[in-house]
């Protein structure tokens, strides 16, 4: 069950090289001492460096265990892609683990389809509207348009004030498509058209590319039907 109050849980900017090392380490391809180091040389506080670290483990490192499974199969995507970019994993585990990722990833995808950019001040806007007029979800909100930034997802112009999308990431049908799927599905909590999983507001960054049916036809994790509307839906599997 859905909590009735979301939770911010994303409250700090999150490097997408930090990510991506801390990606490796569960990957095995990097060890924990490697992570260690970067956030050492890049953080001047202990306390700063322990929310990082806890926003990583929520990720990567120590996910909740019903994402654990979920998690591993986005490893080992990795492991037999390398080329596979980490921005794509990453986006993914943000979108399963933390809402309001999603809900910021959301407003920024439906706002620059409709208008081609849109500004920082309604980014906030919406988000107030949702988790309330408080400074917490201001800053929050900061963190997750500076970590998209970073992750090249978007750019921030004139001074931060107006976003605009960044190239599409064509993942071309790759499997991590069909997990990136899964991910809006986990993000949502609910079945989503078939039709709409292309065009979802949340996964802006990226096209799946290929058909999309055939795509989630190949991940046992999904499964597809057709409602009582004749429509084409998909859920995660049972």
């Amino acid at each position: 069950m859905n909590s009735p109050s979301p939770q911010i849980g994303f409250d700090r900017f999150i490097q997408l090289d930090w990510a991506a090392a801390a990606l490796r380490v569960r990957a095995g391809m990097s060890t924990l001492d490697d992570l260690v180091h970067m956030l050492d040389s890049s953080h001047a506080g202990l306390a700063a460096k322990k929310k990082t670290r806890t926003v990583l483990n929520r990720l990567w490192l120590e996910p909740r265990p019903d994402l654990v499974e979920f998690a591993d199969r986005g490893v080992r995507i990795y492991r037999d892609s390398p080329d596979t970019p980490s921005f794509v994993l990453t986006w993914g585990m943000a979108l399963a683990t933390y809402p309001f990722f999603g809900k910021v990833a959301e407003i920024i995808g439906r706002l620059t389809t409709l208008q081609g950019d849109c500004t920082s001040a309604e980014v906030h806007r919406r988000m107030s509207e949702i988790y309330g007029e408080r400074e917490g979800t201001r800053r929050m909100t900061n963190m997750v348009l500076q970590s998209q930034a970073d992750w090249g997802a978007i750019e921030r112009l004139d001074k931060g004030k107006r976003i605009v999308r960044s190239k599409a990431t064509d993942l071309r049908g790759a499997p991590v498509a069909a997990w990136l799927a899964e991910a809006c599905l986990r993000s949502t909590g609910r079945t989503l058209a078939v039709a709409n999983i292309e065009s979802s507001p949340i996964i802006y960054p990226f096209n799946l590319g290929g058909s999309t049916s055939y795509i989630l036809s190949k991940s046992d994790s999904l499964e597809m039907r057709v409602d009582s509307a004749g429509v084409q839906v998909i859920s995660l599997a049972v």
